[in-house]
């Protein structure tokens, strides 16, 4: 790890104001710190955004959950609110490493980084949620813009989503045993604009499945998924899973989603 300095802001507008080209942000540090022990990353100044507590927090409403970016994904996973309110957010966050990356990992800390095999992509894509910064929001299809790429300016920091309300929402994954990361998943969502099926794990980032969405749309059942393939070009291909198999999970776990919600 090469030398760097340590801040701890007490609040957001603090720790922007610290942040410049050679800087980092800490949230619950389970991709920063092994990067920067290995030496693949370097930062002059480290900034803790662990001492803000407007980062922090689950807020429901009659139609929307709002997570503070600093939350950690156990909270999230045990959160009675979130349960009650969407259930397949909920689970997936459960289904987020092992315990100590949950009550570790933050919500801001996971998308942010957007780790093609990051769960919480999918969540976000599938529930048409939008992500606040400092400065803006964004839809979360114009907040992933590649491996391990966002929208994200220089100094930019995620302060919290807004998740709309589903009607009925699962998550499905079938997970690397050693490392939890997702080999596949695939988030069903039934929102207010329709049917949105969003896949994490397969591919370079997420992304939606119109086909699906288009059947679900009009069956909601197993049985509409019947004869939809997904185009295996593309998709990630490595020691774990060809891309083909990746393919073939992607229509197993949709499926596996659907029947959980019927």
């Amino acid at each position: 790890m090469y030398a760097f300095d340590y801040q701890r802001p007490a609040s957001v507008k603090d720790a922007v104001a610290l942040s410049g080209d050679e800087t980092v942000f800490l949230a619950g540090g389970q991709t920063l710190i092994p990067t920067l022990k290995q030496r693949l990353r370097q930062a002059s100044v480290m900034i803790d955004l662990g001492a803000i507590p407007e980062l922090r927090g689950i807020t429901v409403t009659a139609d929307t959950v709002t997570i503070g970016a600093m939350t950690c994904h156990a909270d999230v996973a045990m959160s009675p609110d979130v349960r009650a309110a969407i259930p397949g957010l909920a689970s997936l966050a459960g289904q987020i490493g092992d315990l100590q990356v949950r009550n570790c990992g933050t919500l801001g800390g996971s998308i942010a980084n957007n780790d093609p095999a990051a769960d919480y992509p999918a969540a976000l894509v599938a529930l048409n949620a939008v992500v606040h910064t400092n400065t803006r929001t964004l839809p979360a299809e114009d907040f992933f813009t590649g491996m391990f790429e966002t929208a994200l300016a220089p100094g930019e920091l995620v302060v919290k989503v807004v998740f709309p309300k589903p009607r009925r929402s699962a998550f499905a994954k079938f997970r690397n045993p050693a490392s939890r990361y997702a080999i596949a998943g695939v988030f069903v969502a039934e929102t207010g604009d329709g049917i949105r099926v969003a896949v994490i794990g397969a591919g370079p980032g997420v992304f939606r499945i119109p086909a699906m969405e288009e059947v679900l749309t009009k069956d909601f059942s197993v049985a509409a998924l019947t004869g939809i393939a997904v185009d295996a070009d593309g998709l990630n291909e490595d020691m774990h899973a060809t891309a083909a198999y990746r393919a073939h999970l992607i229509g197993v776990l949709a499926a596996r989603a659907v029947t959980s919600l019927t």
